[in-house]
Order: C-alpha cells, then structure tokens, then sequence
C-alpha cells in the first residue's frame, strides 16, 4: 500500500490523477528499453499505471486497499489488480520485463523490505529492469516522531518509514543488480502550496 495513494481512506485521492515525474522518467525509460510487460506493486487508485498504460505498456497491479481498487476501475484502469499486501508476493508466477513501485517500500520494515526486493528481482525476465522509488533522509519527515531503529520511524500513528541513504541503498539493493540510483524532487501537483519532497530513484537490472 502506498503512503501517497493509500494510507488514508478518505483521502484516496488527494494526490491528484497526475502520474508523478518519476513515473513519467521510467515510461520513458521503458519505452526506450522496449518495456511491454510491467508489474506495480502498490498501484493505488493508478494515477501512475495510466502513463504507461496509454504508451502502450500492459499493466499489472498489486494493491492492499480495495477502496483504492476500486477507484483506479472508476479511473479507467482495466488491468489486473491483485488484492493484497506485497508482503504476500508472489501473487502469480509470470516473469515481467519490468518493475516499478513508487513510494512503498520505505513503509516496510527491515525484512519486508528484504523479501520484497527479493520478490521483485525473482520475477523479473532475463535483463528486465526494477526500478524504486523511496523517500530519502533530506525529505522534511526524516527524524520526525518516534524512533524505532536506525533512520526509521514511526512519523505519525502507524505510519513508520525507513529513510534511504546511499549506504543502505547500496546494501539492500547491492545484491539485486543494482545500476544507479540518483535523487529525485516530486512536487505535490494536486497541492501546489505544499514543498515537494525528495525521493531516490533506484534502478535495478536482472543479469
């Protein structure tokens, strides 16, 4: 479930149906690296499995909220969704020529966030590509609330986020066909007033 789309139920939509600039960069990417097959985990409601969808990419989504779900059917996303966390994955046994989550898996502890990597990298194709997106220690929320671990936190009544640095991600990701990794300013499009907030891009590739 993602933060962004999917923590609040009342507010499921408060991030607007723009995709985010970092769901427009890797349509791009995956376009130029002749990406047809992709799998979301944390769709939410699809504001950023529709950039992909209308270039021509299939879809696939994994959502915990079914709320969310059945927003991104009103949204116009026909795609399969599977209902449930993915701590759960595998929820099908294809392989996909890409990966991308945005905004998930800084909400996982330190061994979800393990499995999931694993999760993802196992059902990636020969040379097919994952690609995160997390919040990262610059964010405004880094040191915000109680402390449960290093660079963890529990910012608000269960909302606890892990902040990436370029030590941990080289160290939960080194493993994984690690390829880059670069920083990355999402502004709120739907709440202009509010400051943007600084996420790390990280690019993985299946060898």
């Amino acid at each position: 479930m993602e933060f962004w789309e999917s923590s609040f139920i009342d507010k499921q939509t408060m991030w607007g149906f723009e995709p985010t600039d970092s769901a427009i960069l890797i349509k791009d990417f995956f376009l130029e690296k002749n990406v047809k097959d992709i799998l979301i985990p944390g769709i939410g409601y699809g504001r950023n499995a529709k950039v992909f969808i209308e270039n021509g990419i299939n879809v696939t989504g994994i959502e915990i909220s079914k709320t969310a779900i059945g927003l991104a059917r009103e949204n116009g996303i026909d795609s399969e969704i599977f209902h449930g966390s993915v701590t759960d994955m595998p929820f099908d046994n294809k392989l996909y020529d890409g990966i991308f989550s945005h905004a998930l898996i800084h909400l996982l502890n330190e061994q979800e966030r393990k499995k999931f990597i694993k999760d993802c990298y196992d059902q990636l194709k020969p040379n097919g590509y994952m690609i995160f997106t997390t919040v990262s220690k610059k964010a405004p929320m880094f040191g915000k609330g109680k402390q449960l671990d290093k660079d963890y936190f529990e910012i608000m009544e269960g909302v606890k986020m892990f902040f990436y640095d370029s030590d941990s991600i080289k160290q939960e990701f080194g493993d994984y066909g690690l390829v880059e990794f670069s920083e990355i300013d999402e502004p709120n499009k739907d709440m202009k007033n509010k400051p943007s907030i600084n996420f790390i891009l990280v690019k993985c590739k299946k060898k």
